[in-house]
């Protein structure tokens, strides 16, 4: 027995509007991408760690590693930090070689205020090295 499509119940008759929609509705999805992006981009910047100091600038190009390494930074009144932690010039060996335990191959980096004295740094950098650190790097702005 044939059924006419004509004979069925209104509430039965699927027509192009009553169909259900299978589409996916990306709306939400790029709302909350761009929330995000958002977020990221202001926050970004405040993520860098370290002592305000006034770099010298440079023409070198930018490194590129991929594991942060431990920065020591001397400000403009000689005040020595491992990475925010103030450090007298005297326990510098000793808290690195506490933080090194053994693995002396990892990267130093130096960030020197553009207005500090040579000396200084020549003295910070002597004493990494007799922390056993080979590897020192210094830090400076590009210049424009």
């Amino acid at each position: 027995m044939a059924t006419n499509i004509n004979s069925l119940p209104n509430n039965r008759r699927r027509t192009r509007k009553n169909r259900p929609i299978s589409d996916i509705n990306v709306t939400p999805f790029v709302d909350v991408m761009l929330v995000l992006l958002v977020i990221f981009m202001v926050t970004a910047p405040l993520l860098t760690v370290g002592v305000p100091i006034e770099l010298p600038k440079t023409s070198a190009k930018q490194m590129t590693d991929d594991v942060e390494p431990l920065t020591i930074t001397i400000d403009n009144k000689n005040n020595i930090y491992i990475q925010e932690l103030k450090v007298d010039f005297e326990e510098l060996a000793v808290k690195l070689t506490a933080i090194g335990k053994d693995k002396f191959d990892k990267k130093i980096y130096i960030n020197g205020d553009k207005n500090i004295n040579y000396e200084i740094l020549m003295r910070v950098m002597a004493k990494i090295n007799s922390a056993g650190y080979t590897s020192i790097g210094l830090v400076t702005d590009i210049e424009t």
